[in-house]
């Protein structure tokens, strides 16, 4: 049997094609679990269920989601939680964690100390908030007792209930971890610390005039769990008034995922190239389909809101089960 030199070319290739293919690192399936943020009731979760959601994020209040609650009532959340088979990413608690005043500070430590016990009880991974900070205090010095605080009165329970505290990118609250400075510093200080993180929201970085998706591709091993919420630039009046306004004007707003200015494209390019496999969760806050809530309850404008995010969201964004 002859071989020609077509033949063994064709082997050769063949061979070299496998090869590269092999050396190739494999690439996670980018199956991000898609959901919103809603208060703690049956209603409001069966709302979720049944317009296709898989995930959720709640918030802490003594009315529907009580830190204090006991070990029964505690069970009977989680079973509400199964029945409806939402996956909660995260509980969210803001307080300011370094606050200058003695006792205020005690408070909000021990306070989000319940926070962090009560996602271990409901076996929940992630508690968001904000970094906390001393206004006009040097950076340096907010970094330096943000970590101190942390490590003293928070660490240890994050070890014990495998929970993870994260940073949103609010720059309206008490917060250093804002872009990509204060993310730098903090990371830095905290060295690999296993207990924190970022709850990435592009829609803060476009009104800072940041970069959300050069943000996100720097930070991305540190993003775990996702709000999708969108800002719309007024222009008009931002070209009148610019950003420090003496009239107060408005120039610019939260929107819904796709009525602003954030390049969704790109910013799911950056959690698909990494293998995202964490939840992303719909921060409702455009006020055009305001009230959110009656009583603990939402809208019916306010779910019109979710169900619109939810069917642009889809285009972009694969099914999760």
């Amino acid at each position: 049997m002859t071989c020609t030199r077509r033949k063994l070319l064709g082997v050769v290739t063949a061979a070299t094609v496998a090869a590269a293919q092999a050396q190739r690192p494999s690439r996670k399936v980018w199956k991000p679990k898609l959901g919103i943020l809603a208060r703690f009731t049956e209603s409001n979760l069966e709302f979720a269920k049944q317009d296709g959601f898989t995930s959720i994020q709640l918030g802490v209040d003594k009315a529907t989601l009580d830190p204090n609650m006991t070990d029964a009532q505690a069970e009977k959340v989680k079973t509400t939680i199964r029945r409806f088979g939402l996956y909660v990413s995260s509980l969210g608690a803001t307080q300011n964690h370094i606050q200058p005043e003695a006792e205020q500070r005690n408070r909000a430590n021990a306070g989000f100390a319940k926070v962090i016990e009560l996602a271990g009880r409901l076996g929940v991974p992630n508690v968001a908030t904000a970094s906390g900070t001393i206004p006009g205090r040097p950076l340096a010095e907010q970094v330096s007792e943000i970590v101190r605080v942390y490590t003293d009165k928070y660490f240890a329970l994050c070890q014990k209930h495998n929970v993870k505290i994260l940073w949103e990118p609010w720059a309206g609250g008490p917060n250093i971890a804002t872009g990509p400075v204060g993310f730098e510093a903090l990371f830095k200080a905290f060295g690999d610390s296993p207990h924190v993180g970022l709850q990435y929201d592009p829609s803060h970085l476009v009104w800072q005039m940041m970069d959300p998706v050069q943000c996100a591709r720097d930070f991305v091993d540190k993003i775990y769990d996702v709000h999708l919420k969108d800002t719309e630039i007024l222009w008009p009046v931002l070209r009148k008034v610019g950003i420090h306004p003496l009239n107060n004007a408005r120039w610019w707003r939260f929107r819904l995922p796709g009525f602003g200015s954030v390049d969704w494209k790109g910013f799911f390019t950056v959690l698909m190239e990494a293998g995202y496999q964490g939840a992303m969760n719909i921060e409702h806050e455009d006020e055009l389909y305001y009230p959110p809530y009656s009583g603990a309850e939402f809208t019916e404008q306010f779910k019109a809101g979710y169900r619109i995010a939810h069917r642009f969201l889809r285009q972009l964004v694969p099914e999760s089960s």
